[in-house]
Order: structure tokens, then sequence, then C-alpha cells
């Protein structure tokens, strides 16, 4: 069957302003199911204008979507290294940029972030290739010498690698993130006597919330000292990453009190208020009274030496040894003035332990000496009476007491009128039983304090809303930003599909349903009923540049020549009306 040509116009509001050829045949489309196929026929439909707008339009619904949800999904990295310097950060981006590894940075760049699933490979990666280096060369350094290098270079970099083994070494303390020594070691000469000693400092830089303790500080002293030849524990210095000086001096640490002293002092308080609430709280009942207890401890270490004598015993007990020498001479001849004090022989000496001898002078008279010479001589010691103590006074000794207790005392009205509980006289009973308790000894100056009062009611705190509670809680905080965040996710999605998706579905039907003006229309020519409907049926020949007259007059010849073409081209419009 040969087909035929049908010359068609219509208006502008009608037909097309091209010249086009339509087939009467079913369309490939077809094969499809029903409602993408309809899709496609009005996408079709569609100006090439109105494509673009709508293929740009649900391309930005499409990547609001992604951003969305990326955005919604929780960041997958993990902290790689933190707390770098600018040298070791700038290696290890260049090492992680070589390795084509996405990264980030946080903490001010202080810290890189990369992949959770790549943070343990990558740090033994980077581990191999020795980063990070901690911003100190250990005795690396001496490892590429060069040759010919002087002898005051190398002592140099001897003492540098020195500084950073020690730095390396401090920063394994948990409590420290970073640190630097500084080595003064003076030059070895055989020509002076006074030679000077060395000396070092460390500053150290503290984890955020640590602190150093005694202990600690002390053993990074040693550690230092204990490196270097001739260094003294006294020649270190340590001093935080803010300039607190962290050691001292002997002579500092003299007058002071360390920790474990107020540690002391607190268990020694603690233990005495024990005390008091244990006799009391039966009484008065618990909460009706409060105490507290000040004590003064002296922590000085002191020796005595004490010499003292008594009086001497009597003189016959108190010798220890006696001694008594006499000699003998020859004869001679008087000489002298006879009966003269000074010719006469020495009367012995008589002590008060001793009895004059018999026919001796005693009594002070001179007696007949034998001719001759005669020395006589006497050592006596007597025993002393002397005491040596020596007394070493024990650390921690209670130097004073000082206790104050303060009792519930309410008001009570009676037929006697208005009453005390507990009375005056109850309160200094309750006195004397405190003072026995906490054993107060009034002459090295304690005092006690027991007075009433009437105690304040428990004040209320004003209950906080339900809102601020669910603010302060950390744990609700995260499930209300959850919710909100897909929450967020759902209002976008709403938005696209009413502000975006729907208002194109429809401007892509409405513009289906109306055919484009100069758009060619499917006529069957006369006497097609006999013909199959896949015929083709060449429709066309009404220029876009004629006159509206002429394109009436046109469709007026079509319908008295070929008013069953005009009919068949209705009921197809009728047709897909009502299968929309």
């Amino acid at each position: 069957m040969q087909p035929e040509t049908v010359a068609l116009a219509a208006g502008d509001d009608i037909m097309a302003e091209a010249d086009t050829t339509l087939t009467a045949q079913a369309p490939a489309a077809t094969r499809l199911p029903p409602a993408l196929a309809n899709l496609l026929e009005r996408v079709k439909a569609l100006s090439l204008q109105q494509k673009l707008a709508a293929g740009a339009a649900l391309a930005l619904a499409i990547a609001l979507i992604v951003g969305l949800l990326l955005w919604s999904k929780p960041a997958d990295y993990a902290v790689l290294f933190s707390n770098l310097d600018e040298r070791d950060g700038g290696a290890i981006v260049t090492t992680l940029q070589q390795m084509n590894v996405p990264y980030r940075f946080s903490d001010n760049g202080s810290a890189i972030l990369v992949p959770s699933s790549q943070v343990h490979d990558l740090r033994l990666r980077l581990a191999a290739q020795g980063l990070p280096r901690g911003g100190n060369v250990g005795f690396e350094l001496m490892d590429n010498q060069k040759l010919g290098i002087t002898q005051f270079a190398e002592q140099i970099n001897y003492q540098r690698a020195v500084e950073g083994e020690l730095a390396r070494t401090i920063q394994n303390i948990g409590a420290v993130s970073a640190a630097r020594v500084h080595l003064a070691i003076p030059k070895k000469t055989g020509f002076l006597r006074d030679k000077e000693k060395p000396s070092a400092s460390v500053m150290v830089t503290l984890r955020p919330g640590r602190v150093l303790d005694e202990a600690q500080i002390a053993g990074i002293v040693h550690l230092v000292s204990s490196s270097v030849p001739e260094l003294t524990p006294d020649r270190v210095t340590v001093v935080d990453q803010s300039g607190n000086l962290l050691t001292r001096s002997p002579d500092q640490n003299k007058g002071d009190l360390d920790a474990k002293q107020l540690a002391f002092i607190q268990e020694l308080e603690s233990a005495y208020v024990r005390r008091v609430e244990s006799i009391l709280e039966p009484i008065v009942g618990a909460g009706n009274f409060k105490a507290q207890v000040a004590v003064e401890v002296d922590f000085n270490q002191t020796e005595l030496t004490s010499e003292s004598y008594r009086p001497n015993p009597a003189p016959d007990q108190a010798i220890r040894s006696q001694h008594i020498e006499e000699r003998y001479g020859g004869d001679q001849a008087p000489q002298g003035v006879p009966g003269a004090l000074t010719n006469q022989p020495p009367v012995p000496a008589t002590a008060p332990i001793t009895t004059p001898e018999v026919g001796q002078g005693g009594t002070g008279t001179a007696t007949a000496a034998p001719t001759g010479k005669r020395e006589r001589t006497a050592t006596i010691n007597y025993e002393l009476d002397r005491t040596i103590q020596h007394t070493k006074k024990a650390l921690g000794d209670v130097r004073r007491l000082t206790v104050a207790v303060v009792i519930n005392q309410k008001t009570e009205t009676t037929r006697e009128g208005v009453k005390t509980i507990p009375s005056d006289e109850e309160l200094a009973q309750l006195e004397k039983l405190v003072q026995n308790a906490v054993g107060l000894n009034p002459t090295r100056g304690d005092s006690i304090t027991v007075s009433g009062a009437l105690f304040a009611g428990k004040i209320e705190e004003p209950p906080v809303p339900w809102w601020k509670r669910l603010w302060n809680d950390p744990v609700m905080v995260e499930i209300v930003r959850e919710v909100l965040r897909y929450l967020l996710l759902a209002v976008a999605l709403v938005i696209v599909y009413f502000g975006v998706i729907r208002p194109l579905v429809r401007t892509v039907a409405t513009k289906a349903e109306t055919p484009a003006p100069g758009a060619p229309t499917a006529v069957p020519p006369a006497g097609a009923e006999e013909e199959e409907e896949g015929a083709i049926v060449q429709l066309g020949t009404v220029r876009p540049g004629d006159p509206f007259e002429r394109k009436v007059a046109e469709l007026r010849r079509i319908a008295q020549n070929n008013p069953k073409l005009l009919a068949n081209m209705i009921k197809e419009w009728l047709g897909t009306a009502e299968r929309r």
C-alpha cells in the first residue's frame, strides 16, 4: 500500500512552525512499560531548552541529595599523629601525598587525620621512614660523619646527640609531650686549678591537665645528671612550657612542706575529727554538730646532746685511782737556820679523804726529819658524776592542737519558759568529753571551743527545667544532634521533591498534552479506513511564514475534501485524552 501525502496547515496555536514528517506506525517506545513509554513520549515533546532546563534541575536535585547524604554520614577519619611541630608535619604531609592518601588537619594544624582504616598501616610505614622525628636528633647524627671533620665540630655533634637522646627519653614520661635539653659542658684544660662544673637545663611541655610530681621531677634531674660526667643534680634546672621553675635548691626545700607532709597533716586532722564525731554522734545525733581540728606539726629534725654534773659524793667514796711515790736521797749535813720553817721536811698533804699519819704534821707542828733528801709525789683521781644525753627528735611532732565544735542548739517553749537544748551546762560537759577524746594538752598551748547555734535548714535549689537538664546532658545533646541531622535531610528531600521534581513532572505533562505551534499532525488520507494502522502518512506543506488566513483556508479545504481524515484526527485526540 502506497503512503498518501496530505498538506496540513494550522494557526500558530495549533500547528507547528516547521515541516515535519510523522509516521502513523507504532513507535518503538510502546514495547516499554506504559508508564515509562508515556514519560519518554512526554520528554520527546519538550523543546531543546526545556530538556536542558529539566536535565539541569534533575542534576541539581541529585547533587543536593548526594551532598546531604554525605554530610549526614559521620566523618570516617582518625588521628594519625598529634602535637606535631612544623618540620615533622611537613615531612608527614609530603609522604602522604606521595602515597596518594587523603588527609585532613585539626587542632590548628598540629594534628593530622587520615581514613580510620589506614591509621595503623600508615603509622608503621611512616615509622619505617623515621617519622615523626620529634624535633630532636640523636646518635644518628654521628652516622654520617664527613671525612676530615674538625674536633670541635665532632664535639658539638656529640653534645647535640646526647641532648637529643635525653630529650627522647624524657618524652617517654606520660605527662610530658615534648622536651628539650641544653647542656653546658666546659672545655677540658690542664692549666686551670679550679675547673668549671657542667650544668644542664631541661624544658618540658606537659600534656593538657597533667602535672609532674616531686618524684618525677627528681627522676628527670637524676637522669640528666647521671648521663653527663661530673654533673651533679644541684646543677640541673627543669622548667615547664609556662616558664615555671620545677626544681628547687636544697636551701629552698628546707623551709617548705612537701606533698607527703601536707598529706600527713590532713590525715592527722581527719583522725581527730573522727574521734570527735564518734563521741558526739550518739549524744546529739548525726547532722546536729560540726567539728574542725587544726593541727600544727613540727617537721624540724632536732638532735640534742647534753652533759650534766651532779654534786660530788662523800670524799672517801669518790676516789677512782690513787698513786703515791716517795724518794729518799743520801745523808747531808744540816744547812740553813736551825728551826726555820724552810729548813724543816715537808709535811705530807692531808686530803679530805685521807687521815694524818701517826707522827706527821696533821696538826701543823714540825717533827724531826731524817737526815738526807726525801721526795714524795701523790696522784689522786676522783670519780665525777657526769651525765651525757643525746636526743634525736622525731619528725611530725604535734606542736599545737586547736579544736572547734558547733552544736545545733534548739529552743523549746515549756511551762517554765523558753528552754535551749542542749543547755550551757550540757555544752560544758560535751567540751570536757571532746577535750579528753582528742587528748588536749593545755601546757603546749592547745585550745578548744564548743558552742551552740541554731542550724539553718537545708536550702532546696529550684527545680531545673527539663530542657535545661537535656541541654546539659552530653548524651541527650548527641541524640538530638543526630535526630536534627536526619530531620534536616528529610526536609531537604521534601523540598527537592515538591520544589523541583514535582513541578518538573507537571511541566513535562503539560507540554506533552499541548501541541507545539507548527507541529505536524498525523491525518489519515481519504479512504484510509481500509488501510492498516501502520501506514505512513506524510503531512505538510504549510510554510511557517504563511498568513493565518491561508492556514485557515487550507484547513477548510482539507475538511471539505477529506472529512473522514479530520474526524479520525479528532478521535485520535479524544482517545489520547481518555488514556491520560
